[in-house]
């Protein structure tokens, strides 16, 4: 039987609780007076359903089932985990965590606000134990962390089962150790936000200037090492304490609107270092750097993949590079045309010290979509409706590509008319073939959903390739069915 999560309060925040549990095999009961809140959770589900899954590389369990309460009291019976979610207005937490109390019993309640503390939560309480604070960020159905803030009064084997429950849903408890106003992670966004609005004010510049600052800057190495970690890196290989010393009288410089720092002594400095060796110590500064940088590339690679801050950079220096590369008018007369140049990454590897196959499939897409490109059928053409659709394909693996091998693809127009392209791809590492591929492909009119005629402009492109590629020798492994004998 699936465990229930009741949800009070069904704005962004608590419809994204909604969406993490339900998508992760628990039943949600949410209760929200607002009349469009059942409308405002399907939308922020609908999103979840089209996202969370991605970031899993097994099968989701089956989704729990959604209600929605007509009183707190109808949504909290039976719950095995409350999350509040509610307007930021003390009074009005302090009477629905007695509602909730007059119903449920010793069930970990967690409220997600970002300001108040615990022990204000629990003022006037029937039982204060219960009662914590699970402070997480939006969207709440992506983004893991969430900040557990107990209080003195709080029962610590609640908040250890609280923790085993987020973590069962994919989340990231961060255990706050002491009660602080706005507990950990919203004290440096107003650290930060306070300074950028001074700087907007002071005219030194814009909000789009200081978001470029960010995403195209220290914003991606925070977001796979840290504060801590980072400046670790920075201080080379004498690590934090020399960090601390080259960089720790600018403490003392007026930089900052941000002017009430700690005294910068030798005590606070060995304090951090001490902190930073027991944290990441066990790692050399170079074992750091091949860290922070595998990180940060796969971090570009997936902006790059949605065409999104930096990631937009990549594309469009891979666009200038491709226009460089390729000739205006080139039709590949007395050879395959040589569309794509690789080298075998990190992450290309599987676990022979191999490339993977579904890299060798992406390397024929690299070289398959390079000339698409070549004839006009490119993103442009894709967004007006029409696209080639790739039918089968036939890969033999010839050779064994490794870590570091610079791959070149090149593709050979076996046939071509209105509607189909038939194409043989070659993976090669200098002259060796390490895989050919047979491709099939039809042009759709993606609206339609069936075959229709290419583009004239593409045509015009395309069938002065296929005529120079007819006098080229058919591949011997064209047409083979798998199996065949050499």
């Amino acid at each position: 039987m699936a465990r229930k999560a009741s949800i009070i309060g069904g704005g962004v925040i608590g419809g994204g609780w909604a969406a993490r549990f339900l998508l992760n095999g628990w039943d949600v009961s949410v209760f929200d007076p607002d009349p469009q809140a059942e409308r405002k959770i399907g939308e922020v589900l609908a999103n979840a359903r089209r996202s969370l899954p991605a970031l899993s590389d097994v099968p989701m369990p089956a989704e729990g089932r959604l209600s929605f309460a007509a009183s707190i009291a109808e949504s909290v019976e039976g719950a095995d985990y409350i999350q509040e979610s509610v307007s930021e207005r003390l009074p009005l937490k302090h009477r629905v965590f007695a509602e909730i109390q007059a119903v449920a019993k010793g069930v970990p309640i967690g409220s997600s606000t970002s300001g108040f503390k615990p022990s204000e939560l629990q003022e006037g309480a029937a039982d204060p134990s219960t009662i914590f604070v699970s402070h997480p960020f939006n969207p709440v159905y992506l983004l893991p962390l969430s900040e557990i803030v107990p209080s003195p009064k709080s029962d610590l084997q609640i908040i250890e089962n609280a923790k085993e429950i987020l973590r069962e849903i994919g989340m990231f408890p961060l255990h706050v150790r002491k009660e602080i106003d706005a507990h950990i992670a919203d004290r440096f966004l107003e650290a930060v936000w306070r300074e950028a609005l001074w700087l907007v004010k002071d005219g030194i510049a814009t909000t789009e200037e200081i978001d470029e600052a960010i995403r195209m800057g220290f914003g991606l190495r925070w977001g796979q090492m840290g504060l801590f970690e980072t400046y670790r890196v920075a201080g080379g290989e004498a690590g934090m304490k020399h960090f601390m010393a080259q960089f720790g009288p600018c403490l003392q410089w007026p930089w900052t609107k941000l002017t009430d720092v700690p005294e910068f002594t030798e005590e606070l400095v060995d304090l951090i270092a001490g902190q930073s060796d027991e944290q990441s110590g066990k790692y050399t500064i170079r074992e750091l750097e091949r860290i922070r940088d595998q990180n940060l590339i796969g971090f570009l690679r997936a902006l790059k993949d949605r065409n999104w801050g930096a990631g937009k950079v990549l594309l469009d220096h891979d666009k200038r590079r491709r226009a460089s590369f390729h000739e205006t008018g080139k039709t590949g007369e007395g050879a395959p045309l040589v569309m794509a140049e690789m080298q075998v990454l990190p992450g290309w590897i599987d676990y022979n010290g191999h490339m993977t196959e579904s890299r060798y499939l992406f390397a024929s897409s690299e070289t398959s979509d390079a000339f698409l490109r070549l004839i006009g059928a490119d993103m442009d053409y894709v967004a007006n409706g029409h696209s080639y659709y790739t039918a089968e394909t036939h890969i033999m693996h010839l050779g064994e590509a490794k870590l570091g091998d610079r791959l070149t693809g090149t593709l050979q127009v076996l046939h071509a008319d209105e509607k189909r392209l038939h194409v043989f791809i070659r993976i090669l590492r200098g002259d060796e073939v390490v895989a050919s591929l047979e491709q099939m492909l039809l042009h759709v009119d993606m609206k339609a959903g069936r075959t229709c005629p290419a583009a004239p402009e593409v045509l015009a492109k395309l069938l002065p390739i296929a005529e120079a590629h007819g006098s080229l020798p058919r591949p011997a492994a064209a047409g083979r069915f798998v199996g065949q004998r050499k």
